[in-house]
């Protein structure tokens, strides 16, 4: 049944994914599934009081099925009371503008992982994706200005919707527009391997924003110079304010739901996992959740850990790589690949150097949120070494909840550097000598000096909690 049209409202996001999803049942009833993370608890600060919505594409089959339904204007009980309005794009069209350009493209743009010698190549078969692109965005944009009331607050978020901000310009230039990038932003060299017309369409698009905002001063400052660059000094930001905000993460409920009992089972398991020394000594832990992105840089990390334990023989059978990889994205055949190079190093690493009663490499590949606060817990360090990240929110999880004073050997490429690098063992991320060097420091440290870095990095971490970050956007945006 197609629900009346509400009011028009004050406050809206747009985003690719919305906060809920559907799966078709077999008596052909549809189950509702509310998703996680910061932009979900970051939207909660506006309440359920009718006066905000929430504009995202329909993923799947079930998702699909779910705007035949409504119309698009989901049933509340859903949503957690929240208005969402799901837009039901042809599967073809929003199949090439994710899969075609914002994660094949624009993903890989932002965080240079082309290799330049054989791609990218702008042909024909792009610029039909690039259509379909433009054809996605059209549809936020329409579906925007019809849901927004006068003078409203517009919060677009990321690379998938850059185009927007302009779209949205034209339609309804009474709106108070804002653009948030997730994601690094690409230096200027890089920027300029995207056709010139695209390119600067997409800055284009996101300088249509009154505000267009960043995780870190870094990217902002990219974005700037792509703009100069390409648009000149008199096309440049203009009237585009340009502001960053640092994700940080709830504190509060990654505290609770760490000490609930699903993820006391699982540390039962992983310390089964893991072991004991001969002597009964407890192993050390290094720990890494991530999903299997190209730019998570695994097989790099897994690799450091090999000649960690070749270089240094005395960390043999005292300590366990615990290594959650995640997969993403397996539609894609570059990721299904690099998956696949994740098991098979992980696998060499057990081959060479496990024991009967040691396995050095604890990998897992399947999704589970628990275990992941489980290996958190126990985790004696933290790796995270991205190639490039736009945050990065895993360390500053670990840290947080860590009950050994989890060090944290962090990339300088992550933009969580920008926040944690003081107190964490920096590395180059395509460096894996001196990465293993760091994770014999981490590993060595003092007790005492763990606890103090640990005890700072959780208060950086939980500085801009998503709720805050969020209101924070919106009050930029409206003054």
């Amino acid at each position: 049944m197609v629900t009346e049209p509400p009011s028009r409202a004050q406050v809206l996001v747009a985003s690719n994914r919305g906060p809920v999803s559907y799966t078709p049942r077999d008596d052909g009833s549809l189950e509702a599934r509310r998703g996680g993370g910061g932009l979900v608890s970051g939207l909660s600060a506006i309440g359920q009081d009718g006066d905000a919505v929430w504009v995202c594409a329909a993923l799947g089959e079930g998702d699909r099925e779910a705007v035949r339904r409504t119309g698009g204007r989901l049933d509340p009980a859903d949503t957690g009371g929240r208005r969402v309005r799901m837009l039901g794009i042809a599967p073809e069209v929003y199949a090439d503008a994710y899969n075609g350009v914002a994660n094949s493209t624009l993903w890989f743009v932002h965080h240079l992982l082309y290799q330049t010698p054989l791609e990218p190549s702008f042909g024909p078969e792009f610029r039909a994706r690039w259509a379909s692109y433009e054809t996605y965005n059209r549809a936020f944009a329409e579906a925007l200005a019809d849901e927004a009331a006068d003078g409203a607050a517009v919060l677009v978020q990321d690379y998938h919707l850059a185009l927007v901000p302009g779209m949205l310009r034209a339609l309804r230039p009474d709106l108070r527009i804002g653009h948030f990038s997730h994601t690094p932003w690409a230096p200027v060299d890089y920027f300029r391997l995207l056709p010139d017309d695209i390119g600067r369409q997409l800055l284009r698009g996101i300088l249509g924003a009154d505000r267009a905002a960043f995780l870190t001063h870094r990217w902002a400052d990219a974005f700037t110079a792509c703009c100069t660059e390409l648009l000149g000094a008199t096309g440049g930001t203009g009237k585009t304010r340009i502001g960053v905000h640092g994700l940080g993460v709830d504190g509060d409920f990654l505290r609770e739901r760490a000490h609930r009992p699903d993820v006391d089972e699982r540390i039962g398991t992983l310390r089964g996992q893991i072991g004991r020394t001969g002597t009964g000594e407890e192993r050390k832990t290094i720990v890494r959740v991530d999903r299997t992105e190209l730019s998570k840089n695994i097989v790099r990390g897994l690799l450091a850990y090999r000649l960690l334990l070749t270089d240094r023989p005395e960390w043999r059978e005292r300590v366990v790589h615990v290594a959650f990889a995640y997969p993403s994205r397996q539609d894609l055949a570059v990721y299904r690949d690099y998956t696949a190079e994740v098991q098979r190093v992980a696998d060499e690493i057990n081959a060479e150097f496990g024991t009967d009663g040691w396995t050095p490499v604890v990998l897992h590949v399947e999704d589970d949120f628990a275990r992941s606060l489980a290996a958190y817990r126990l985790a004696d360090v933290a790796l995270v070494n991205p190639i490039r990240d736009g945050m990065n929110l895993v360390a500053k999880e670990i840290p947080l909840i860590s009950e050994r004073g989890g060090a944290l050997v962090l990339s300088r490429e992550a933009g969580a550097y920008e926040e944690l690098g003081e107190d964490a063992l920096v590395v180059n991320p395509y460096d894996i000598s001196a990465t293993a060097a760091a994770l014999h420091e981490a590993l060595a440290m003092p007790v005492d000096e763990r606890a103090e870095r640990a005890k700072r990095l959780a208060a950086a971490a939980t500085a801009l909690p998503p709720q805050q970050w969020f209101l924070d956007q919106l009050t930029a945006l409206r003054a």
